[in-house]
């Protein structure tokens, strides 16, 4: 049986949607785009030009929900399937868009370059327990123009797995989208096998930019899958109830389910979430908070009431190190998201309010990942029955490590940890250097760093991305690319 956890009832849930429908059809959404508030126009949404407030109808709510796919699939670069974003599938993905690294050399925390991003797409192909890349943190050493397509450009070029990403603006998305052409040859194929997932964030409160509701809009023409982050802070730019923060949470979300699957019936999309509490003491955004984590596993329940995949971030920290707060809140919010069967849980690697990445905090938040999948694996009877032949033997030899039983089902019941985990006794402990979580963490990033095998992506691809690349470059006012060490 597999475990599960609920956070609320199917009467809860209706209400809180309820009460989101009807802040739309009153209050609306406002939406700083006018290419978007024409296409709402258009399909008989009451838009106010002047103020960019729409008002979404129950019939447009209820005919945007009747065209969201229940599920979709993601493909890495080779076209194999990697992601089954149905039913209670959970997927693993880094923490995004961080603008600093955790430096293991120094400890200090530092701005980042292409040579650190190279080193973290190497190391994910090794992370068997996260099944997608994140534009995890933010290159420095390139214009800011480009930043977020040449992210992902280094993505695909050092590492097969699919990529969960964003844009900034609409010229960026363009890259965005063309260097996936490229991988995948077509927008036929591309739509058949998609490469990426878009976050694209409404602001708090009711609200959506010009630049993110044009990815939106743009990722739908494009069949590209999104990922729709709202993010209201409870107390700051939301109600301090966590069922009030679920109710605009619901109504942002759902007014860019509206915008995309009018513009684009059918467009892949994950019901997602970086709702927060606000810590007035700090006037900080606590990810590891017990409530930020209920919130964000209740928005997955509602996404899958309304028949959605789901996302949220709900498996970092904000610590400042690699420490023992960093792996108690990422292991409750990894194994409470696992439970509640978000298909996509994004924040491995993270500290500090999604500020920073860690390398060292990836391979380690790899097995809190992997533990999860344990748990999720439930307790299953394994030849068990009857019981007494197995404890015959037991008696007669005094163990069980030989026998039949316990070589067929070994590896299947017992999950043996990596070299990050010390399950030594102290003897054997000190014998092996007395080593600390930090130290097995670095010493596990360097091995799987060096062993990282070449992608497998056809040369002439490879060529042609570089090629995108630069000319992006060009056009951002740089002389070239930064040195990949290839």
């Amino acid at each position: 049986m597999r475990p599960t956890l609920s956070l609320m009832d199917d009467q809860l849930i209706a209400q809180i949607i309820d009460e989101a429908r009807d802040l739309l059809r009153t209050l609306g959404v406002t939406i700083h785009n006018r290419e978007v508030l024409s296409l709402l126009g258009d399909h008989g949404v009451d838009v106010d030009l002047k103020t960019e407030q729409a008002i979404l109808s129950d019939e447009i709510l209820d005919q945007a929900l009747a065209t969201a796919p229940q599920s979709f699939n993601l493909f890495d670069v080779l076209g194999n399937q990697t992601h089954d974003f149905s039913g209670d599938n959970v997927h693993f993905t880094p923490g995004s868009a961080a603008i600093n690294i955790l430096d293991n050399a120094t400890g200090e925390i530092r701005r980042p370059a292409t040579a650190d991003y190279i080193r973290y797409a190497r190391l994910m192909g090794s992370l068997e327990n996260i099944a997608s890349q994140s534009t995890a943190f933010i290159p420095a050493d390139v214009a800011d123009s480009i930043s977020d397509s040449y992210r992902l450009f280094l993505s695909l070029l050092f590492c097969e797995k699919p990529v969960i990403t964003g844009a900034f603006s609409g010229e960026a998305f363009e890259v965005i989208r063309d260097l996936q052409l490229i991988v995948r040859g077509s927008a036929e194929a591309l739509q058949q096998k998609p490469l990426t997932v878009l976050s694209c964030c409404p602001t708090p409160p009711l609200k959506w930019s010009e630049a993110t509701s044009q990815n939106v809009l743009d990722c739908a023409r494009a069949s590209i899958p999104v990922e729709f982050i709202s993010m209201p802070l409870s107390g700051f730019v939301g109600p301090v109830t966590v069922v009030g923060t679920l109710v605009q949470h619901t109504a942002e979300t759902l007014s860019g389910v509206v915008i995309s699957q009018l513009a684009n019936p059918g467009t892949p999309m994950l019901y997602g979430g970086a709702s927060a509490i606000f810590d007035i003491r700090y006037e900080t955004t606590p990810f590891g908070a017990v409530e930020t984590m209920m919130t964000d596993c209740a928005h997955t329940e509602i996404g899958k009431f309304l028949g959605i995949p789901t996302q949220a971030y709900t498996a970092m920290s904000d610590a400042k190190r690699l420490d023992a707060q960093g792996g108690l809140e990422t292991a409750m919010g990894a194994t409470l998201g696992a439970l509640v069967g978000t298909n996509n849980i994004s924040g491995p690697g993270i500290l500090d309010f999604i500020n920073c990445q860690s390398l060292e905090k990836l391979v380690v938040d790899n097995e809190i990942c992997g533990m999860t999948f344990r748990l999720l694996n439930g307790i299953q009877p394994r030849e068990d029955f009857p019981a007494r032949p197995i404890f015959e033997e037991l008696l007669r030899d005094k163990h069980l490590l030989i026998a039949d039983h316990t070589r067929r089902h070994l590896r299947d019941e017992i999950r043996f940890s990596g070299p990050v985990i010390d399950r030594a006794n102290r003897a054997r402990w000190e014998d092996e250097g007395g080593l600390g979580l930090h130290e097995r963490a670095s010493g596990e990033v360097e091995r799987l760093v060096r062993a990282a095998a070449p992608s497998r992506l056809d040369d002439g691809v490879q060529a042609q991305l570089i090629e995108r690349m630069e000319a992006a470059a060009r056009a951002a006012g740089m002389d070239g690319l930064p040195a990949r060490g290839e």
